[in-house]
């Protein structure tokens, strides 16, 4: 069998993502009862941010790439407040969108500084992912300051060199188990009593990361219209749902 019937391209991360992330709002929404669903939906965040990455190394113009986020965020602002609160207006919580649009800021900003000074990126990064950390939790975006730290971890270990896997696993396990934390399974193995994170389960999207090499697939206008639409109108049709049933 040939590795390369392994390989997974970019359409195929997308699909993943929006598939993982329609089974936790449809677990979120009451739609879905098992916590299966929402545990699949650890998968989606780790991928739309990898793929942020990857956006601005390819994309012709980053400034395009930041206004599309930043219209999508807009957009998709009143059915994310819908499907979370049921009301139109519901400012202590943004869609995940802004929190793609801070990692985006963050991770221009360091490359404008390293395309300029070899060292001085280096000694900056760190601040400006602090800063994208902090205004995360302040404008209490998805995911918060850890989500917009998922986009720098990619930005900054990009690359399929031993130590890119090793920065990615360790810098997700810190965002995902130690900052965001959250529910906890136990388990016992023999005689062990152990803890699953659920958050935990966010590195299991490092598998199809790790699978991805840099080709596009799928790559038409109407594609790409409907990864982003499909953020704002999978939530209004939830949110429309749980009225109806």
């Amino acid at each position: 069998m040939s590795a390369r019937r392994w390989e997974l391209t970019s359409a195929q991360l997308h699909i993943i993502a929006m598939a993982a992330m329609l089974l936790d709002h449809l677990w979120a929404a009451g739609l879905l009862n098992s916590q299966l669903f929402t545990c699949i939906g650890r998968l989606a965040f780790p991928l739309f941010a990898f793929m942020i990455a990857e956006g601005f190394h390819y994309t012709r113009s980053r400034k395009r790439y930041a206004q599309r986020l930043l219209f999508w965020a807009l957009l998709t602002e009143v059915p994310f407040n819908l499907m979370l609160s049921g009301s139109a207006f519901y400012p202590i919580h943004q869609n995940a969108i802004w929190t793609l649009l801070l990692g985006l800021l963050s991770i221009w900003a360091i490359d404008a500084l390293r395309q300029k000074d070899g060292l001085l990126w280096l000694i900056a990064a760190p601040f400006i992912g602090m800063l994208g950390f902090v205004l995360g939790f302040l404008l209490m975006t998805d995911y918060f300051g850890a989500g917009v730290l998922m986009v720098v971890c990619f930005y900054l270990f990009r690359g399929r060199k031993w130590w890119c896997f090793a920065g990615q696993l360790l810098l997700l396990y810190w965002l995902n188990v130690e900052v965001l934390a959250g529910l906890v399974y136990p388990l016992q193995l023999g005689g062990l009593q152990l803890e699953l994170p659920q958050q935990g389960i966010a590195l299991l999207a490092l598998l199809p990361i790790w699978l991805y090499r840099g080709e596009k697939g799928h790559s038409s206008r109407a594609f790409k219209l409907f990864c982003y639409a499909f953020y704002p109108l999978h939530m209004l049709l939830i949110y429309l749902c749980g009225i109806i049933f």
